[in-house]
């Protein structure tokens, strides 16, 4: 009889208790989102509305004069079969990217490993040596490029006091290009700090353990430091493949994407056709095709980084 009665008077106290805390955990995720509100306003009107109304737009025929009219897949055909400038801009693309980017990595590697070591005013030359990063894509760098590649810049200059004729790097067909994956290379400041943070992380009891063994430097190299700095190697090649394929300013602002088209970036001739010739239909649909170009190099990354990226956490590759 007690028992029935203190069941009864418990499962009221029960249930409050369970509802209080129901309120309090609906107060707290409230709190949350009034927090993270801000963030969640400005990524659906700044990013999830623009990609619907891109994705939209890449359908129509839009000049952003008059309504967009509704061509379906003709941009996308038109891309791919009758416009050749489109087709120059991949081909300069994709040149650009495979040779600027593992040339930053490497001498983004070469100085870390430089700096790694202690000495007197190390750190001084970290930040002079990472100035170019914070100011490489700015219009006065781009500006200063374009004179010291000029006819009578300061690389001219140079070749002339060892008696070699120069030419006008940028306008010249066949350097052009070259000018601005020098610049893009010049770059190297922050990929070098991560493979510098990524240096850090090696036990050096790793590096004593080889020359025990009579490693040389070279075997130290390709045997400890290589391997463990795989997954920074990874993370480094990714970002900079993203940012290669969606280089602009350089282009846009150096050589205009001249001379004959050599230096003519996906972005650049994207911009070109909203911008310029008002397409702005035609350039979504570039938009998303540059999209599915980085999506798809993105995941041949990932899926082969498991044969050659060396995770210590799981013991190997």
């Amino acid at each position: 009889m007690n028992q029935k009665v203190l069941s009864k008077v418990s499962n009221p106290i029960n249930r409050s208790r369970s509802s209080i805390h129901l309120k309090k955990k609906a107060v707290r995720e409230l709190i949350g989102i009034s927090f993270i509100s801000p963030w969640l306003l400005g990524f659906l009107c700044f990013t999830i509305g623009p990609m619907i109304a891109s994705i939209y737009l890449s359908f129509t025929n839009y000049d952003m004069l008059s309504s967009p009219n509704w061509v379906g897949f003709k941009n996308y055909v038109h891309m791919f079969t009758s416009d050749s400038r489109f087709v120059t801009s991949l081909e300069v693309t994709f040149l650009f990217v495979i040779v600027s980017v593992p040339l930053k990595l490497i001498f983004a590697l070469l100085i870390a490993m430089l700096f790694n070591a202690n000495r007197r005013g190390v750190g001084i030359y970290r930040t002079i040596y990472y100035i170019p990063s914070i100011i490489g894509g700015s219009v006065a760098v781009s500006v200063m490029w374009k004179q010291l590649f000029g006819l009578h810049g300061a690389v001219n200059s140079g070749l002339a006091l060892l008696g070699i004729s120069g030419v006008d790097w940028v306008t010249n067909p066949s350097s052009a290009l070259w000018t601005l994956i020098v610049l893009v290379i010049w770059q190297f400041g922050s990929p070098m700090l991560i493979f510098m943070a990524g240096l850090k992380q090696i036990p050096n009891e790793l590096y004593e353990a080889a020359a025990v063994d009579g490693a040389r430097p070279i075997a130290k190299f390709f045997k400890i430091t290589l391997p463990m700095l795989t997954p920074v190697i990874f993370f480094n090649l990714v970002m900079q493949m993203i940012g290669g394929f969606m280089s602009f300013t350089q282009s846009f602002l150096i050589t205009g994407g001249g001379p004959l088209d050599r230096t003519l970036f996906y972005a650049l001739y994207l911009y070109q056709n909203a911008f310029t010739n008002f397409q702005m239909g035609y350039a979504s649909a570039m938009a998303w095709i540059l999209l599915l170009i980085v999506a798809l190099f993105t995941a041949i990354i990932f899926k082969s980084s498991s044969s050659w990226v060396y995770y210590e956490s799981e013991g190997g590759r």
